[in-house]
């Protein structure tokens, strides 16, 4: 072996037991392991087949979307709905209550388990709009 390529080999052996040390594990997806002591949110499935993106993708980055989707919205004029946050509303609004916020809404149960912030709504709507024909038969209603 090389001179050179040890320092390397030592490298890559201390980054693969830190991250085993750490329960990072290429083994087993996040569907297949072993239930943890930890109680995880029970968050209600959207309304749709399936999310616009990956389950996994959308934790980790559905802020990074949001904040993408605003600035082409905002700055360029440029509307699209595949990551707006209104379709968003749509999709996972619950059942229930037919919002995302409060007891059991969709981004609520995950925002509060991981104790971050949830501001979106403080400016945006948190259920989905009334379609034509909801608000036709609310506007008929005595």
């Amino acid at each position: 072996m090389a001179a050179g390529s040890r320092p390397r080999l030592r490298q890559f052996a201390l980054i693969a037991i830190a991250l085993l040390a750490s329960g990072w594990s290429l083994a087993a997806p996040e569907a297949v392991r072993a239930p943890s002591r930890v109680p995880l949110p029970a968050i209600e499935a959207g309304a749709g087949e399936h999310c616009v993106e990956d389950t996994a993708f959308m934790r980790r980055n559905h802020m990074e979307l949001l904040r993408h989707q605003r600035d082409l919205t905002v700055h360029e004029g440029i509307r699209t709905t595949k990551h707006s946050l209104a379709n968003c509303v749509t999709c996972h609004a619950s059942r229930k209550t037919g919002r995302v916020t409060g007891a059991g809404g969709f981004c609520a149960t995950c925002h509060s388990y991981a104790g971050v912030a949830l501001d979106c709504f403080e400016c945006h709507a948190d259920k989905p709009a009334a379609t034509p024909a909801v608000a036709a038969s609310v506007r008929a209603s005595p």
